[in-house]
């Protein structure tokens, strides 16, 4: 049960919710305490206790499709590249925004294949909100227990421009681009929630102009392609997953209304 339909789907956003369970019993302990990574970024009991929870069901459900997680001893690239398809998996994205409490983090699961995301969950553990998309097939959400609802992107810009962007990182590139776009609102969120406001209709635009891994995006990714929008670098091609040693995206832009010429107005400031 490894290729990209409406049952697995199902299966992987169960998996996320239940990681969602175990991210929201360390929340709701008390002091929320961090280490710093390698790389500077926090990791909390809750990065561990989803990982190995979503690592040991992934693993389960398909015992023949590698698991890559942010908190996973990385894999070359020379045994990366023989991947036909696998999972990457943040199991808390948005660490920082776990800890200042403001519940703007997320569990994010995609399956990948060919480069790109062929499904994709993103669950909120303080709201219970499933967000799911199987590109070529439907985005939905699910509150709760409630039954999923499909979603899409708007269909066209209206006034002011609804521009998201990161609540963590943000520079003179961004600025730039919002003194183009003219009159706009500008809604800050963290982790990959500014994607899924992308593919419910709530905001046209976000730019991400600032380092971003594979795995804060793929699953994302999916959903917004899947409700209709489109995820790709600034130079038009698609934004692609495994193709070098770094996990690290290019920058990027994510956007629903064609309406507008978006890569124009993130070209370069003269």
């Amino acid at each position: 049960m490894t290729a990209a339909s409406p049952q697995l789907l199902a299966r992987v956003a169960g998996i996320a919710r239940r990681a969602s369970g175990e991210i929201l019993e360390v929340y709701a302990g008390g002091e929320l305490a961090a280490t710093a990574k390698a790389d500077a970024s926090p990791l909390t009991a809750a990065d561990v206790r989803a990982h190995r929870l979503i690592v040991d069901a992934l693993r389960e459900l398909a015992p023949d499709v590698p698991v890559l997680s942010e908190e996973s001893v990385h894999t070359p690239f020379a045994q990366r590249s023989l991947w036909r398809r696998y999972w990457l998996v943040d199991p808390l994205d948005g660490t920082r925004e776990f800890l200042s409490r403001n519940g703007e983090f997320t569990v994010n699961i995609a399956l990948v294949e060919g480069h790109a995301p062929s499904l994709g969950v993103v669950h909120v553990p303080v709201t219970d909100t499933s967000y799911r998309g199987l590109p070529g097939t439907g985005a939905w959400r699910q509150r709760g227990g409630g039954e999923p609802e499909p979603i899409q992107v708007a269909e066209r810009t209206g006034a002011p421009l609804r521009v998201a962007g990161s609540r963590s990182h943000r520079g003179d590139s961004l600025d730039a681009f919002l003194a183009r776009v003219g009159p706009h609102e500008l809604l800050p969120l963290g982790s990959a929630l500014k994607f899924c406001l992308i593919a419910e209709g709530g905001a046209d635009v976000y730019p991400r102009l600032s380092p971003t891994s594979e795995w804060d995006t793929a699953a994302a990714h999916a959903v917004v392609t899947a409700a209709g929008g489109t995820v790709c670098r600034l130079d038009g091609a698609p934004l692609e997953y495994n193709t070098r040693e770094a996990l690290l995206n290019p920058s990027f832009v994510a956007f629903g209304p064609r309406d507008r010429d978006w890569l124009a107005m993130l070209e370069p400031v003269p």
